[in-house]
């Protein structure tokens, strides 16, 4: 493994990193930052990482609160959560999270286009996903693209409820809104695609105490179009995010907080093509032996592959930095043989 820090800004926090591959190869990372979340002066970041020369580009600024307000012709009080997709044609579109009004239960989901890969953007403009109140509507999972070119965009919604929604995007326009969950207790989800008709989501939990702690799930049979509650992924998760991945060869790849309360602990775990089973592949961080009040955080984990093989990661580091580990194809052919070994045994 291969593992480094995207660039320092100078901001004391940052949060919420994701990953797209670009044209050349290369990885480009979005992230905010600034004093605290949530704060006016927070920003949306933007770097490359050469995988060449295992090197981060200087960081430069996509977005920040004035930039959305004039942009969007409306008051912004905060903005977060960067989420960047593959066009069908090519450009790159950039969804992120912005608040005119309250907390993030106010939000609504803004994007901005790309012709030259992520170097420079054009307007940003809102997505209206509800005519009525276009409010508590987030984004933090990447896109899928369908068949017909559209853009399948997993959000959620924390007004009243807390639960998912899944929205066919059509450039800024949303096409199509479709509830993944209900109730309070499921946001954020990440999809599992198996095929153009089926997937299963995957969601970060919010239940009540009472309630078991482990991963909410659901699936569809007809692309989206509706969505059904099926049983908990029984791997604990404490009210934090998780990100996806499906390698070329079926292999899927989870990246979560395996523990029921606090985000001290994050693993990367592993289910084979022919195996109904997740399995803990690799311990990023672990703080279970320090103190409660020493334990640090690791969250928002972030998932993408260049070709197929490998794998990108980024996660928050105790809401400081951003990490970033790589995994190279070697590497997951070598967790595979070294499972099979420990279930022979």
């Amino acid at each position: 493994l291969r593992t480094d820090w995207l660039p320092d800004t100078g901001a004391p926090s940052v949060h919420a990193a994701s990953l797209i591959a670009l044209k050349d190869g290369a990885v480009r990372a979005f992230w905010f930052a600034g004093s605290r979340e949530g704060a006016p002066d927070v920003v949306i970041n933007t770097s490359v990482f050469d995988s060449q020369a295992s090197r981060w580009s200087a960081p430069t600024v996509v977005v920040d609160r004035v930039g959305a307000e004039k942009g969007l012709s409306r008051y912004i009080a905060k903005l977060g959560n960067p989420v960047p997709a593959r066009m069908a044609d090519g450009r790159m579109q950039l969804f992120f999270v912005t608040v005119s009004i309250g907390g993030w239960a106010g939000s609504s989901i803004s994007s901005m286009i790309s012709d030259d890969e992520g170097l420079t953007w054009g307007r940003p403009a809102r997505l209206i996903s509800s005519p009525l109140i276009n409010l508590s509507t987030l984004v933090k999972s990447p896109a899928m693209l369908f068949v017909d070119g559209r853009l399948g965009l997993p959000a959620y919604h924390e007004w009243i409820g807390r639960f998912g929604e899944f929205l066919r995007v059509d450039a800024n326009q949303v096409i199509d809104k479709r509830r993944m969950s209900s109730g309070r207790g499921a946001i954020q989800p990440v999809v599992f695609s198996d095929g153009p008709q089926e997937a299963n989501a995957f969601f970060r939990q919010t239940r009540p105490s009472s309630k078991p702690k482990q991963i909410p799930t659901s699936e569809t049979k007809d692309a989206g179009q509706t969505w059904a509650a099926t049983k908990d992924l029984e791997i604990p998760n404490p009210n934090s995010a998780l990100a996806a991945l499906t390698l070329a060869n079926g292999t899927r790849l989870m990246v979560l907080n395996n523990i029921e309360t606090g985000r001290y602990r994050l693993v990367m775990v592993m289910r084979e093509p022919s195996s109904p089973q997740w399995r803990v592949v690799q311990v990023l961080e672990d703080d279970a032996s320090l103190l409660n009040d020493q334990h640090r955080e690791f969250s928002y984990p972030y998932l993408i592959s260049t070709n197929g093989e490998d794998a990108h990661l980024t996660y928050t580091w105790n809401r400081t930095k951003i990490k970033h580990v790589y995994f190279p194809a070697a590497w997951f052919k070598y967790a595979a043989s070294s499972l099979k070994e420990k279930e022979a045994q």
